[in-house]
């Protein structure tokens, strides 16, 4: 059996939000922070995967973006805390809302890669999909 040409590994796929079964197709038709939003594809350019499994499938991925945003807020907590040694809650409130409404699009963007890539079941790369269509 070939190698296949076009090798992208897991890490590189999840980070440039590509497709987690050929790891070749975007997921996302625009950019993360563009002024229209982000509109996602419905299938796979290069292996026609379809990324919403069941209607309402990305629901889940809102505990994800939950999930990122928890933590993100307790590490803003910390460094504040660290850097400032303030108690002023108002330093904290205004700072870590700040960054939330900054950080919105990438935990959209990353809790919905996530889902695909990480949290559902029976959905694995295959090499074979990412070689090219035509030989």
């Amino acid at each position: 059996m070939e190698t296949p040409k076009y090798k992208l590994s897991a890490w590189s796929a999840f980070v440039n939000a590509k497709c987690p079964r050929c790891r070749r197709g975007d997921l996302f038709a625009t950019g993360m922070y563009e002024f229209k939003g982000q509109e996602m594809h419905k299938t796979c350019s290069h292996c026609g995967l379809v990324y919403e499994r069941e209607p309402g499938y990305f629901y889940v991925a809102m505990f994800a973006s939950y999930a990122l945003n928890v933590a993100e807020m307790v590490t803003l907590a910390v460094a504040i805390s660290v850097l400032t040694g303030s108690s002023n809650p108002w330093l904290y409130v205004t700072i870590i809302l700040g960054v939330a409404v900054v950080l919105a699009p990438f935990n959209f963007r990353y809790s919905r890669v996530m889902l695909l890539h990480w949290l559902t079941p029976g959905l694995h790369y295959h090499p074979e999909m990412s070689e090219d269509k035509t030989k």
